[in-house]
């Protein structure tokens, strides 16, 4: 999937630019980029898209806190209208249709019809149900091993009592007699055409002899759906997973839209993930670093001995193969990559500084290189 760029960098805006003037460049820039302007540029439609994603988001006071906190990914296909960590998109026209008239009322709308061929909108009948985001958070374990899950959603469902058509049992939808089912109205002012939505029907196209007592005449219930997952090994933070017809119900009957799973990973008290493999850090004594010996290592799968060469120096990184993290496509494991650290006595005794102070005594360039190599690279700073 590819990289959405900084929403703010997609409109022209700095990061601390206000609502209107966001609303400007939205205006100006899809304008130039509306599809309806450049038929048949794939990079115009497209562009057209991104622009509309970043200023729905970037309007919102809510979602522009947490886009600012967490960046475009927070936003991928969510929801629209549900609780916190959950978002989404409407059709890029639309949004654009809003700011028009914003800039307007309907004055706005009617240069929008003006421009663009006055493309009729009608939002009666069945249409496509939103996709949801559901940010999950697991285990390091989990991540490594795979996992079952059951998640609560909610989401929007079909009105059981009216079976979505918002109209109570014996009652039906009948078309707008004011807009005749096209869900807006136009009037003429001079050389201008104004359209709006049906004051009537509110734009739906379809009027509603008696709204259904349980939904009220929306066709759509808010309910808590129960959902199983099932995590694959080797899933790590930002992976998504899609649960297919577990969004939102469309209205009017429309299919439901999909669910978006977004997995967050928590941090391990030993290990750190890089891809498929695995880094850990291991205390060593002095006494192993220099006389060599072997070490218990934590791994993945439980313990394991190491061999430390005599002589291994603090911060020697050591490979135990294929002890990382199951390739999540199933293309093998990653490595374990272990990095000793020699611990420094502390709190020494009097018998064990003696008996230190006579090991220094003993100790000359030959069993200290690496303290003779640098004290010939540094010996014109130290005046000798």
């Amino acid at each position: 999937m590819a990289t959405r760029r900084d929403y703010y960098e997609v409109l022209g805006v700095p990061r601390d630019a206000s609502v209107e003037d966001i609303k400007k460049a939205y205006r100006k820039l899809a304008l130039k980029y509306h599809p309806d302007r450049n038929p048949g540029d794939k990079d115009a439609e497209e562009k057209f898209k991104e622009l509309g994603h970043a200023y729905e988001v970037l309007c919102d006071p809510q979602k522009r806190a947490t886009y600012d906190q967490f960046g475009p990914e927070a936003f991928e296909r969510g929801g629209v209208g549900v609780p916190p960590g959950w978002g989404g998109f409407h059709d890029p026209r639309d949004i654009f249709r809003e700011v028009v008239e914003s800039f307007g009322g309907g004055l706005g709308a009617s240069i929008f019809d003006e421009l663009f061929g006055g493309v009729e909108r009608r939002r009666g009948g069945p249409t496509e149900g939103d996709d949801l985001r559901y940010d999950l958070e697991i285990s390091f374990e989990d991540a490594v091993f795979g996992a079952e899950k059951e998640i609560a959603v909610e989401r929007l469902d079909h009105c059981a009592t009216c079976r979505g058509s918002g109209a109570a049992p014996g009652s039906k939808r009948n078309q707008c007699p004011m807009c005749r089912g096209r869900g807006h109205v136009t009037r003429s002012l001079g050389i201008i055409r104004v359209s709006q939505d049906c004051p009537r029907c509110n734009g739906e196209g379809e009027t509603v002899e008696k709204l259904c007592p349980t939904c009220r005449g929306r066709g759509l219930v808010r309910v808590t759906s129960r959902i199983k997952l099932r995590l694959p090994a080797g899933i790590e933070t930002g992976m998504r997973m899609r649960s297919a017809g577990h969004g939102n119900a469309g209205p009017q009957g429309g299919p439901p839209g999909d669910l978006y799973v977004v997995v967050h990973v928590q941090p391990h008290d030993v290990f750190v993930r890089r891809g498929d493999d695995l880094h850990c850090d291991v205390p060593i004594t002095f006494a192993v670093a220099a006389l060599g010996g072997q070490v218990d290592v934590p791994t993945i799968n439980g313990e394991a001995k190491l061999t430390i060469p005599p002589g291994t120096q603090s911060g020697t990184v050591f490979r135990l193969r294929g002890k990382g993290v199951p390739n999540v496509e199933g293309h093998g494991r990653g490595d374990q990559h272990v990095r000793v650290v020699v611990e420094v006595p502390t709190r020494l005794n009097a018998e064990q500084r003696k008996k230190l102070q006579e090991f220094a005594a003993l100790c000359n360039e030959d069993s200290q290189p690496m303290i003779k190599s640098f004290l010939d690279k540094a010996k014109k700073w130290f005046g000798k």
